[in-house]
């Protein structure tokens, strides 16, 4: 059946769109994260080409192994990104007559045809259309015998690479299988009232008034039932919310923060944990962050929100000494980098973009950035590290080593390790993965 964005006469075409999405899925090949590829779509094509290619990284495991046994040798690379997204948009739900959230809906025939029209559209790609032709008609006939054989592959089942799906087994033996679907669950769209510009009954009365259903979630969130872009949502020019999953707004109220307090956001693009620590205090707070473009963005959230206090400084949190001036802070949010592993549902490019090293690789970066940081946090002072992580490297293992290194911090309660909640559970109890540590600095 086909989908409405097959029949609008404003939606574009099919072939357009494939086309466009196989650029994205190229872009992610070669080592670009696809919210960076998305950025650069024509933006008439944008909201269906995010949709496919967003598809296509969560079913690429799938796809990628189905395209090789197709084409053994590899084609040109936008040729072989083509047809793995007409392959994913070709794969039938897990179960008969299943819903796939957010899984854009066409007709076996109109993916072939179409999938065909957009490499004779393309001069780089006129010579692989029957080759597309022929592999994706292929599948069609075969389908049931590359179901049975390949029924065992975890990462075809999983769509994840294999030393992702073994981390979360040895990690959590009894949820490692929740988790890896959960990640495929697109996330719902949260809210935090800004409380400076609008109380949350008076935004939930306002989306009511425009027909859209929202619920409340945690002390500051509200989950969007039906999302649609947020510069169409009521309230967003008024500054009266920020997007924020529902698990990041644990953050700045775990800080004992207070009028006057003398606050470091470390890593603090693109805003979000700084926007509601102003939002909660007035405060003297310094928003750091290495890359200058990402900060500029800070400065317009909050300056659309209508948040002030915050002084907006370009630096690395793991070398203080080039920007610190020395004064203590009361309390230092460390959202330090890291794998990103919780926010996957989010942004389902990141399993094929990481790699297995790249776990010890942040896990040691984070251990210099909380050392760094800790030097700068007042006696009586917090730290509290957090990281959009469920790998246990980055999360407790950090946390306890961080604790041994340094006699004067003392671990107060903290929700620890927050696993994504996405299957099975209703839209207000869904969030992202984090993991918490808070530390007091002994005087």
């Amino acid at each position: 059946m086909a989908s409405a964005s097959e029949s609008g006469n404003l939606a574009p075409p099919l072939s357009a769109v494939l086309l466009s999405a196989a650029a994205a899925v190229q872009a992610v090949d070669e080592g670009r994260s696809l919210t960076d590829a998305l950025a650069e779509t024509e933006p008439g094509l944008r909201p269906a080409t995010q949709a496919v290619s967003f598809h296509a990284m969560r079913y690429m495991g799938w796809a990628d192994t189905i395209a090789n046994r197709l084409v053994p040798r590899e084609p040109a690379p936008l040729a072989g990104a083509l047809l793995r997204v007409s392959l994913a948009l070709l794969k039938a739900p897990d179960q008969p007559g299943q819903v796939v959230p957010g899984m854009p809906v066409y007709a076996p025939h109109t993916v072939v045809d179409q999938a065909v029209t957009a490499a004779a559209d393309s001069k780089r790609l006129a010579g692989f259309k029957g080759l597309i032709n022929g592999s994706l008609r292929r599948f069609l006939r075969e389908r049931e015998a590359f179901a049975a054989e390949l029924a065992n592959d975890p990462v075809v089942r999983w769509n994840h690479p294999q030393w992702w799906i073994k981390t979360l087994r040895q990690a959590y033996p009894q949820q490692w299988q929740t988790l890896l679907q959960a990640a495929n669950v697109p996330a719902p769209l949260t809210l935090r009232v800004n409380r400076r510009r609008a109380s949350r009954e008076q935004v939930v009365e306002a989306f009511t008034a425009a027909g859209l259903a929202v619920r409340e979630t945690g002390a500051f969130g509200l989950v969007v039932l039906e999302p649609r872009p947020v510069t169409q949502l009521p309230g967003y020019a008024q500054g009266w919310w920020s997007v924020q999953d529902a698990g990041a707004q644990l953050a700045a109220p775990l800080l004992p923060l207070a009028d006057g307090m003398r606050v470091l956001d470390a890593c603090a693009a693109p805003g979000g944990k700084t926007a509601h620590m102003l939002e909660m205090a007035q405060l003297d707070l310094v928003a750091l962050d290495n890359d200058a473009r990402r900060l500029e963005r800070v400065g317009q959230n909050l300056e659309r929100l209508g948040l002030s206090g915050a002084r907006l400084v370009t630096g690395d949190a793991a070398n203080p000494r080039a920007w610190w001036d020395g004064k203590p802070f009361d309390a230092v949010l460390a959202d330090v980098p890291c794998t990103a592993s919780g926010i996957v549902r989010r942004h389902p490019d990141i399993r094929w973009l990481r790699r297995a090293p790249d776990v010890a690789r942040t896990a040691a970066l984070q251990a210099r950035i909380a050392d760094a940081l800790w030097e700068l946090v007042a006696p009586g002072g917090h730290l509290l590290y957090v990281t959009c992580s469920i790998f246990p490297a980055e999360g407790q293992a950090q946390a306890q080593a961080f604790a041994a290194r340094h006699p004067d911090a003392e671990a107060l309660p903290s929700p620890g390790q927050l696993l994504p909640v996405a299957v099975n559970a209703t839209p207000e109890s869904q969030h992202d993965g984090f993991f918490y540590a808070l530390f007091a600095k002994r005087r």
